[in-house]
């Protein structure tokens, strides 16, 4: 481009840029119209929320426990295993056995079995041994005559695992948790 030519392109440019402008900001609601009120801290009684709240919402229909994805981590126990072992072990079963009477009893739920280790240890490596780990406890609940329809895998790795943790929060991130499903 000669300079004639780059000149000509600034000023298109420079042009465009200042008859497009910016965006103009959002006009703010009239402070009345607010769920608050005109005082902008207002105070908010027990009436004035059951009036604001649906009744018929999903939070209020929704039991105890259970998450937005029909899970729920706090019924069953987890599993917890040796530093770099899959094998359950044997004060370890009775949850197991819990789990599977559970499964008995409500046959409408299934089970998410998700293996999960520490933070030593290379991702690929820790993904396995998650994966080694709620396998270990799938098999052993088929022993006890659960469905392998019921039961699922996954391995977590140490995703969640805390970094850099002293000896007993490790012990807590080498676990298997039994996530109860209930079928929609």
């Amino acid at each position: 481009m000669n300079i004639v030519s780059r000149k000509i392109f600034f000023v298109i440019v420079s042009a465009a840029v200042v008859l497009t402008g910016c965006a103009k900001k959002p006009k703010r609601p009239d402070p009345s119209s607010t769920v608050l009120g005109p005082s902008g801290g207002g105070t908010i009684t027990p009436q004035d929320i059951s009036t604001i709240a649906d009744p018929n919402s999903l939070l209020s229909q929704r039991e105890a426990g259970w998450d937005l994805n029909n899970q729920n981590r706090t019924l069953l126990q987890a599993i917890y295993f040796d530093f770099d072992k899959s094998d359950i072990k044997q004060s370890e079963r009775t949850k197991l056995e819990a789990a599977a009477q559970y499964l008995k009893e409500h046959p409408e739920h299934r089970l998410l079995l998700e293996g999960h280790c520490d933070w030593r240890g290379t991702a690929e490596y820790n993904l396995g041994l998650g994966d080694r780990r709620a396998s270990a406890a799938r098999q052993f609940l088929t022993r006890l005559s659960v469905g392998e329809v019921k039961l699922e895998t996954l391995s977590k790795g140490s995703l969640d695992a805390v970094k850099n943790a002293d000896d007993a929060a490790a012990a807590k991130d080498r676990r298997v948790e039994l996530v109860v499903i209930k079928q929609p």
